[in-house]
């Protein structure tokens, strides 16, 4: 007798994928602005679950709540799979699954924090990382003083000690906090211990191999931008 494949042995993947919210596989050319927008979609549907919203949750209130475009929003979902239905919109725990599958922060990454600085000591103490499954298993710092010590149950430990600890914990990404005049040093030493994410906090730019994914974030630039709109901006209007 056929079936109509709706049975109680379906994960619930695949009811998703039955129901058009689950992603496809991903396209080779997503732009880096549609991956960024994907973050503020699921930070902001989380925000909602938390205030109890009603879903669904269409297209035009996640627009109108980000400043993006309705269409945006839809043309940046449709790089991965179809999602919602057309005049309902999008069950919000649903999406929010799809999107953390699509981010790739549903599995769990484990990161190793090098400098451990003002900036290394405020990064340790960000709650948001492990809520968003990044988890900092390891701190390294050159300065021997440091050694032993312990920050938010995360050990500091010795640079010597990151090829071995990379290994053993199975580190996935790196956060380089140190001077920018020893952070090319640390990164040789972040990629010969085999890891291929970085995001670099040092003020200047890394040379890493191609199969190595860098990311920067210089705050120097981000503020003298945000001065650059000051100086230039229209004057207010009497």
């Amino acid at each position: 007798m056929a079936t109509s494949g709706w049975t109680d042995s379906m994960t619930p993947d695949d009811r998703r994928a039955r129901a058009g919210t689950a992603p496809a596989a991903r396209s080779e050319h997503v732009p880096e602005s549609t991956v960024r927008r994907l973050s503020t979609y699921y930070r902001l549907l989380q925000t909602l679950a938390a205030q109890n919203e009603a879903e669904p949750v269409s297209s035009e209130k996640i627009a109108s709540l980000t400043g993006f475009t309705a269409a945006q929003v839809r043309r940046d979902l449709a790089y991965f799979g179809t999602f919602g239905r057309r005049g309902v919109g999008y069950e919000n725990r649903d999406l929010q699954r799809s999107l953390a599958t699509i981010l790739g922060i549903d599995r769990g990454w484990r990161i190793a924090l090098i400098g451990v600085g003002n900036l290394g000591l405020a990064l340790l103490s960000y709650r948001g990382f492990p809520r968003q499954g990044f988890h900092v298993a390891a701190a390294f710092d050159r300065d021997p003083r440091k050694a032993g010590q312990s920050v938010r149950r995360v050990q500091i430990r010795p640079m010597s000690e990151l090829p071995t600890v990379a290994r053993d914990l199975d580190l996935q990404m790196a956060v380089i906090a140190v001077p920018a005049d020893s952070a090319q040093e640390v990164a040789n030493a972040v990629v010969a211990a085999g890891i291929t994410g970085i995001l670099n906090f040092a003020p200047m730019k890394l040379a890493v191999p191609e199969h190595v994914h860098l990311q920067n974030v210089d705050l120097s630039i981000e503020i003298e931008y945000l001065s650059y709109l000051l100086t230039h901006e229209e004057p207010a209007s009497a």
